[in-house]
C-alpha cells in the first residue's frame, strides 16, 4: 500500500515545497561560517555547504526552480507543439512536408545540446532555461498529435462535419484535440521528469539560475569539489532528483494504463 501511493506522495510533496517553500521562513542564503562542509544537526537535517549554507533550506528552494521550469517548459511545448502537429496532419500538403523537416532537424541533434547552444546564446537565467528547453520540447508532442491526427481525420464523425461546413480550426478544436487529449497527457508527464533533469543539467553547467538562487544542478556541482569530505552535498540534491523523476515517471506509466481503454476492454 505504501508502495503504491508513494509516488504521488512524493510529487504531491515537491509540488507543496514547490508552491509554499517562499512561505516557510528558510535562510538558503544564510552564510554561517562556523559550520561550512559541517553534517546534519538539530538545526539542517542534511548538513550545511561549502559556505555554511543549510542544505535543507537549499534543497527546498531548488524544488520550486525546478517545480516552475518544469512546469512552464511542459506547457508552452504541450501547446506550441500540439498546434503545428495538429495543423500539420490535418492540413497535410507543403505544410506537412516542411514540419516533418524541421522536426527530423530537430530529432538529428540530441535535445540537450540543442537546449545548452540555445542557453549559451541567449544567456544564463530561469527565463531563458524555460525558453531554451521549449524551443525543443515541442517536438515530441508535435510529433505524437501528428500520428493522432492522422489516424483520426478520416473517421466518420470528422467527414461529417467537414461536409456540413465547418471550418477546420473549429474541426481540429472540437472534434480532434478531444480525442488525442490522453496520449498528450501522459507525454506531458513525461516531459515533465526530462525538464527537471535537464534545466539541473543547465544550473551545472552555469547555464540555469544563477547564485545565490538555489537550484540542484548547481547545488551538485558546488558539491562535486568537496565529495570526499562532504558527501552530503552531493547526495542530498541527487537523492531528491533521482526521487522526483522516478515518481512522475511511475505516475506517467500508471496514467497510461488508466487512459487506455482497449488495454482495460482486453
Amino acid at each position: 500500500m505504501i508502495g503504491k501511493y508513494f509516488p504521488a506522495f512524493i510529487v504531491c510533496l515537491w509540488a507543496v515545497f514547490a508552491l509554499f517553500g517562499s512561505f516557510m521562513g528558510l535562510s538558503p542564503d544564510a552564510i554561517d561560517l562556523s559550520k561550512i562542509l559541517h553534517g546534519p544537526d538539530m538545526h539542517s537535517l542534511l548538513g550545511y555547504d561549502d559556505l555554511g549554507r543549510p542544505i535543507l533550506d537549499r534543497l527546498i528552494m531548488g524544488a520550486q526552480t525546478s517545480f516552475i521550469v518544469a512546469l512552464w517548459v511542459t506547457l508552452i511545448s504541450l501547446c506550441i507543439g500540439t498546434f503545428i502537429g495538429a495543423a500539420s496532419a490535418y492540413f497535410g500538403g507543403w505544410l506537412d512536408l516542411f514540419v516533418v523537416r524541421i522536426i527530423d532537424v530537430f530529432l538529428a541533434v540530441p535535445g540537450i545540446l540543442l537546449a545548452i547552444a540555445f542557453a549559451g546564446i541567449m544567456g544564463p537565467g530561469i527565463e531563458n532555461v524555460v525558453i531554451a528547453l521549449s524551443i525543443v520540447g515541442w517536438v515530441g508532442f508535435a510529433r505524437l498529435a501528428r500520428a493522432q491526427v492522422m489516424a483520426l481525420k478520416h473517421r466518420d464523425h470528422v467527414q461529417a462535419a467537414v461536409s456540413l461546413g465547418t471550418s477546420s480550426l473549429v474541426i481540429i478544436r472540437r472534434h480532434l484535440l478531444p480525442l488525442i487529449s490522453a496520449p498528450l497527457i501522459v507525454e506531458a508527464t513525461f516531459s515533465i521528469a526530462g525538464v527537471v533533469i535537464a534545466e539541473a543539467g543547465l544550473s551545472f553547467l552555469g547555464l540555469g539560475v544563477q547564485p545565490p538562487a538555489a537550484s540542484w544542478g548547481s547545488m551538485i556541482r558546488d558539491g562535486t569539489a568537496y565529495m570526499l569530505v562532504a558527501p552530503h552535498m552531493v547526495i542530498s540534491p541527487g537523492v531528491a532528483m533521482i526521487l522526483i523523476v522516478l515518481s512522475v515517471n511511475l505516475l506517467g506509466d500508471r496514467l497510461r494504463d488508466v487512459l487506455d481503454v482497449r488495454g482495460r476492454k482486453r
